[in-house]
């Protein structure tokens, strides 16, 4: 058993403040734009990537974003400012 178990309870108060909705509205805005486009589909296990991340004041300008594999965009642990730890 871990140490410290998991508190489902505190996740869910996360994912409902409004900074954390707007962010996932916007990712999903752009996913949605490059699945119009056909460069990625559901399932294929490719990520949007954002060449200058939301958090860094990029945008979702099909300019800023570009079909990465998942393995390639999550392997960097990152700091709440987007900077690799």
């Amino acid at each position: 058993m871990p140490r410290n178990p998991r508190r489902y309870d505190l996740e869910r108060a996360y994912d409902g403040k409004p900074e954390v909705k707007k962010k996932r509205a916007a990712r999903n805005r752009a996913r949605y734009q490059l699945e119009k486009e056909g460069v990625v589909s559901k399932g294929d296990g490719n990520d949007v990537n954002h060449k200058k991340p939301l958090s860094k004041g990029g945008s979702n300008n099909r300019s800023n974003l570009e079909a990465t594999k998942a393995s390639k965009n999550r392997s960097f642990a990152r700091t709440k400012s987007a900077k690799i730890k």
